[in-house]
């Protein structure tokens, strides 16, 4: 069988792949800093992906498939993709934040400078307030995935029951919710790289 024909051996693989080099490449400090910001950024990637994927094509898409009368509709996705979608969403939300909540504790000891944005050290560091900014945009997020967008899309795919008005009021709420998400995303990357990448802040 083709490793590349699963989702399973390519991610398996490629995290080999990546130990592999890290340890083999001189120079590389392979550690508990170094391996706890590398899963936030793959867990990152994956949330943040996905959160794209559902805001700049799967539900615009949605409404184009619901209103072509002669088509296949939406039944296809809400099925078979946007269940599997979500999972992978909601539990690279979990790891994105507990990657980064190990970063920042276990590794940096700032766990609470960070999201008091550093007013408890004299003078204030900016780098300290951009990532405490960008760890709250972060918390929020990951609270909206887990009680205003899925609850509510688990009623929109028909995993729990729900009327068709609830289901109706429950697309608004995990719209709005995700919306708020992917435009919340956009400062929270600036604030989390800002500091770490010498950006000029």
């Amino acid at each position: 069988m083709n490793p590349l024909m699963t989702v399973k051996w390519p991610l398996i693989i490629g995290f080999a792949a990546a130990v592999l080099i890290a340890v083999l490449v001189g120079g590389y400090a392979f550690n508990e800093m170094s391996l706890a910001r590398w899963l936030h950024i793959v867990s990152g990637v994956f949330w943040i992906g996905l959160l794209y994927y559902f805001n700049v094509v799967q539900t615009p898409a949605m409404g184009v498939a619901g209103a072509d009368k002669g088509g296949p509709g939406a039944a296809g996705i809400n099925k078979y993709i946007a269940p599997r979608a979500l999972l992978w969403f909601r539990w690279a939300a979990v790891a994105t934040w507990v990657a980064g909540a190990w970063l920042l504790s276990g590794v940096h000891g700032r766990f609470v400078n960070t999201f008091t944005f550093g007013l408890l050290e004299t003078p204030v560091q900016t780098s300290n307030v951009l990532m405490g900014i960008g760890a709250w945009l972060g918390t929020i997020m990951l609270f909206n995935v887990w009680v205003l967008i899925w609850p509510n899309q688990k009623k929109v795919l028909g995993i729990v029951p729900a009327t068709d008005q609830q289901k109706a009021q429950s697309r608004k709420i995990a719209t709005l919710a995700s919306r708020t998400n992917f435009l919340l995303s956009i400062p929270m990357l600036m604030c989390m790289i800002a500091p770490s990448h010498g950006l000029p802040f």
